[in-house]
């Protein structure tokens, strides 16, 4: 499809991430432009709900990023975050949603350039496995 363009929604830690993707657009750097960042305070506070909502709503890729392991201004919301992508990870196989949909990264504010990489990157990812087609799927198990 060389016309699709993906959809993605990046869930990012307003102390790390978020200060690294400021970081990359103050610097100029290019990169994809369809991806919709969402504010958390820590990367620990985002449910697995929110995910599924967001792929029932048509997003066809997720990006979860924030502080670095030993950095997270909460002191532990990352390791909080990690240990939820384990579990998630096992939920996705069970619906049947391709876990490299979603990419989960660490990215402090200092790498502008990395967050600009983790994004082209992901977004060629999406682009080649194509539409998330199971948002219907999901609507009809009651998420969205």
């Amino acid at each position: 499809m060389p016309d699709f363009q993906p959809k993605i929604v990046a869930f990012v830690c307003n102390w790390c991430t978020y200060a690294g993707a400021d970081l990359t657009g103050t610097s100029r750097m290019k990169y994809s432009p369809q991806v919709s960042i969402i504010r958390f305070p820590c990367t620990g506070r985002i449910d697995f709900m929110l995910l599924l909502k967001a792929f029932a709503s048509g997003a066809d890729g997720i990006i979860v990023s924030g502080c670095h392991p030993n950095d997270c201004h909460y002191s532990s919301g990352n390791f909080h975050a990690r240990r939820r992508w384990i579990i998630f990870r096992g939920l996705l196989d069970f619906l049947g949603i391709d876990v490299r949909r979603v990419q989960f990264s660490w990215v402090s504010a200092a790498e502008g350039a990395k967050w600009a990489q983790l994004v082209n990157e992901t977004s060629e990812r999406i682009r080649e496995l194509g539409p998330f087609a199971g948002y219907q799927r999901l609507r009809g198990l009651g998420v969205g």
